[in-house]
């Protein structure tokens, strides 16, 4: 009787929950995680640890992957409220400092953004086998680029992001263990070989980041 009980509520807080009405949101201000970044079919890929500051519009990344057949792995630190960009040699102790001209962008689904779906991913037979997301699109006005935005539809994590311009083609972006919260915050503060580091002519944005 238990069971038939407990299954028949859950299958309740299911229907009522797939019964809701998506609506776009924005993800927890802070956010600790990993994430793997595609694009040219493949070619280029990178897998990256990244911490997320919405409140400091700071992003912090540890990355390594290849691009045009070659490996790399890189440290940065993006300072947006700065308008610097810091990619860190903590072996070496060097620091490369350049000028970020891109405003800072919430981790968010655009209030005009258009639903495409709501689905569970995985099974939702019983308590554990699955995660039910929502799959947004719509268009990025500054560089007129598609995209396809799919996020928890409790808590608004990201879980995959599909990105599309003339010039880059397809980026596909997937994100896992995620945390709320930042529990090494002094990771966006610059280390202090970095004080002197002299400002480069090149101009970086956070895709820079990766290829």
């Amino acid at each position: 009787m238990r069971t038939l009980v407990f299954f028949g509520l859950l299958l309740f807080l299911t229907e009522s929950c797939l019964a809701q009405k998506p609506h776009p949101c924005r993800s927890p201000p802070l956010l600790s995680g990993s994430m793997s970044v595609s694009a040219k079919d493949g070619q280029d890929w990178a897998f990256a640890k990244y911490r997320y500051d919405a409140f400091g519009q700071r992003i912090r990344l540890w990355e390594f992957g290849q691009h045009d057949s070659k490996s790399f792995h890189l440290n940065m630190l993006f300072l947006f409220r700065e308008g610097v960009v810091y990619t860190i040699d903590r072996r070496n102790k060097t620091c490369q400092k350049n000028p970020l001209h891109v405003a800072f962008h919430p981790s968010e689904i655009p209030r005009n953004a258009s639903l495409l779906s709501q689905v569970v991913l995985g099974g939702s037979s019983a308590p554990g086998e699955g995660l039910l997301v929502n799959t947004w699109t719509g268009v990025v006005p500054e560089t007129q680029g598609k995209y396809l935005a799919t996020v928890t539809e409790f808590g608004c994590i990201p879980v995959s992001t599909l990105y599309y311009t003339a010039e880059t083609g397809w980026v596909v972006t997937t994100y896992f263990n995620a945390v709320t919260g930042i529990e090494d915050p002094d990771q966006f503060i610059p280390p202090s070989f970095c004080t002197d580091a002299q400002t480069e002519e090149e101009t970086l944005d956070f895709f820079s980041g990766f290829f």
